[in-house]
């Protein structure tokens, strides 16, 4: 079982890692520089989606026993996702906890392992904006959407994109 502390070291060192080597497609730092628990993060719409150019603020909070337990990511500029409900909460398999799903959809391997890090988190994420998996949405709307009338999807991830672009 991982301690408050061990989870503080494990992400001081991945911050650090971040700052040190950047990754392509996103940037993150804290919060509050008070709090390692909780991470400001900006995906950068992927290049070749719907999500080119636009960039998406989230925030990323750490449980106290990471990395046994996952973070929740949730974005706080407005996003049309099959993956993404509503109020922004990202909903990804990796993001569940870890085990056997208890609705049977996901294998406990596509689930949160320890292994992860915040790097392979926002990797995954980008890769959602890229192929949303409309087979089990956080979105339903958005989900029929991509679905059945790809055109209005394509309008409402536009007015997302130029938003995200004008608060910057």
């Amino acid at each position: 079982m991982a301690s408050s502390s061990q989870a503080t070291l494990l992400l001081q060192k991945q911050l650090k890692d971040l700052c040190k080597h950047p990754v392509d497609g996103f940037s993150a730092g804290l919060v509050d520089e008070n709090n390692i628990f909780e991470w400001s993060v900006t995906v950068i719409g992927p290049p070749d989606t719907l999500y080119e150019g636009g960039f998406f603020n989230a925030i990323m909070s750490f449980p106290q026993n990471y990395p046994n337990s996952p973070p929740t990511v949730r974005f706080t500029s407005e996003i049309w996702h099959p993956n993404v409900y509503p109020d922004g909460k990202v909903c990804i398999s990796i993001l569940h906890p870890p085990g056997d799903d208890p609705n049977g959809y996901e294998l406990a391997s596509e689930r949160w392992m320890p292994v992860h890090t915040v790097e392979s988190i926002v990797l995954s994420i980008i890769s959602m904006l890229s192929s949303p998996n409309d087979e089990s949405p956080a979105n339903v709307e958005a989900a029929k959407e991509w679905r059945e009338r790809r055109d209005e999807f394509r309008k409402k991830v536009g007015r997302c994109v130029r938003k995200s672009q004008e608060l910057m």
